[in-house]
């Protein structure tokens, strides 16, 4: 199968390796991303549009955008997000929560708000929401990160009951510990915070898999090409983990 894609935070990390994936698969892409650097980038045969998804002026023009050009779109990979502070909840400021909330949560409802028509319209097409297992479980320390991730969740199997009458599936992918520059953020803010080296909070993060390891940005994006595609026509509403089987969320050394 071929088709039309919107992948948001699409030209750089997992996004870009969605956007890679989609094309080698013969889907014609559209990357949304806020950095016009990585845009720059991104090769050209794709469409790309620099987008704030916590702008719902932006997001909608984007879909407006695809719509005169492409007349619909197949799929939506809502994936756009940010890390947000690594702190106890009492030292998170309401700032930090509200950003991250904005662009995590906020963004991947604009997003979907505006494309749910479209796909309404031609009575088909997939949602993929891209979360992560910070909402499936506890997460000590990332307080606005997990409850914006449990509130994608909860959006994205909303959307599979609201949508699928009208032939739109709706899922979720849930990433572990992704490598990449983003995730090494994360490990040198929870190593100053817990007073660990950065390979300490690795390989805590690293055993609390059954597999014993982070994955990787094509783990992520071959999903999504299966879930978008007809191969997965009756997948809808599920919260799918992409992780290494996570065990034990918040091992302690």
């Amino acid at each position: 199968m071929s088709g039309r894609v919107l992948i948001t935070a699409g030209a750089s990390g997992v996004g870009r390796a969605m956007a890679e994936a989609f094309d080698a698969a013969g889907w014609q892409v559209w990357v949304a991303d806020v950095d016009p650097k990585a845009l720059g980038d991104c090769p050209s045969h794709w469409m790309t549009a620099e987008v704030d998804v916590s702008d719902e002026g932006a997001v909608a023009g984007v879909f407006e955008a695809i719509d005169a050009k492409w007349g619909g779109l197949d799929a939506l990979c809502a994936n756009a997000g940010i890390a947000g502070p690594t702190a106890m909840v009492e030292d998170v400021t309401l700032k930090d929560w509200q950003t991250c909330l904005s662009v995590n949560l906020e963004g991947a409802f604009l997003c979907t708000k505006h494309a749910t028509p479209m796909l309404k319209r031609q009575g088909s097409g997939a949602v993929l929401i891209t979360a992560s297992t910070a909402g499936q479980y506890g997460y000590p320390n990332r307080a606005p990160y997990a409850a914006a991730k449990w509130g994608m969740v909860g959006l994205g199997k909303t959307l599979a009951m609201e949508l699928g009458p009208h032939g739109v599936r709706c899922n979720v992918i849930c990433p572990g510990s992704v490598e990449g520059p983003r995730m090494e953020g994360v490990l040198q803010r929870e190593a100053a915070a817990k007073g660990m080296t950065r390979d300490q909070v690795y390989a805590g993060y690293a055993s609390g898999t059954s597999m014993g390891r982070f994955v990787e940005a094509q783990d992520i994006a071959n999903m999504a090409v299966f879930l978008a595609s007809d191969a997965a026509r009756l997948v809808s509403g599920q919260v799918i983990a992409v992780d290494g089987h996570t065990v034990n969320p918040d091992p302690k050394l």
